[in-house]
């Protein structure tokens, strides 16, 4: 096989094979544009096809995950902490409208939701709306638990990462999503406490778990809260 190989499947889409002489086995990584698929050096096309059948449930499962729903009229965000609607108008132009925890977006007669242009623009007023709302909102929670459980840290920033609901430094800075206003009040709570029990234990050694089952009343050892935060994705 070469060096890369592209397969086009019907159900699961554009799969991309790249051969690493490093690799040790066959990983499949599912993304936006198409499924990742690293391969080590020597493996023949007929031995990725049987692996990409023996794993095409996990693969279809994974890529409907991925696959992102059009922003159109019928489009909704409907959690605890934020809102989001659109409705159509009879202006020639969109008009965005925001409150705390709600936003609307009133679309013109002739807009083309099939347009990439326009969905992409929609995804940035949406960005951006759940950016102002988490900078409203998580500050002052991550505060509160951070007294009243003694677990000071230095500052606290909100960013766009898609690929963590947060993160702890060293130094005790602390970074948060801000996807995370689209979790229920409890996983958001979670994640704040999972990364305050990072100022007194780093890693994730026994010490740092046997803490955070402590904050979250015995549910962090039974993997209660972790394996509910699984079933969400930072993304909408």
């Amino acid at each position: 096989m070469t060096l890369e190989k592209v397969i086009e499947d019907k159900e699961l889409g554009r799969l991309l094979i790249r051969v690493n002489a490093r690799a040790r086995r066959l990983t499949f990584r599912t993304k936006e544009d198409a499924i990742h698929v690293t391969v080590p050096s020597g493996t023949t096309l007929a031995a990725v096809k049987r692996a990409i059948e023996e794993l095409r449930p996990r693969l279809r499962a994974a890529r409907q995950k991925r696959v992102r729903p059009l922003i159109d009229l019928d489009y909704r965000i409907d959690t605890e902490f934020f809102k989001l609607s659109l409705v159509g108008g009879e202006r020639e132009t969109f008009l965005s409208r925001s409150e705390l925890g709600e936003t609307q977006i009133v679309c013109p007669p002739q807009a083309d939701f099939s347009d990439p242009a326009l969905q992409a623009w929609l995804r940035k007023v949406i960005e951006e709306a759940l950016r102002r709302n988490a900078k409203i909102i998580l500050p002052p929670r991550l505060y509160m638990l951070s007294q009243k459980h003694g677990l000071p840290y230095q500052r606290v920033r909100i960013n766009s990462s898609n690929g963590r609901w947060g993160s702890c430094s060293s130094c005790g800075n602390i970074n948060l999503s801000y996807y995370l206003v689209l979790l229920p009040k409890h996983l958001i709570d979670y994640v704040l406490l999972h990364e305050l029990a990072h100022t007194r234990e780093m890693n994730h050694g026994e010490r740092f778990w046997a803490l955070l089952d402590e904050l979250t009343e015995g549910k962090s050892r039974q993997l209660q809260l972790q394996e509910e935060l699984k079933q969400y994705r930072t993304d909408f």
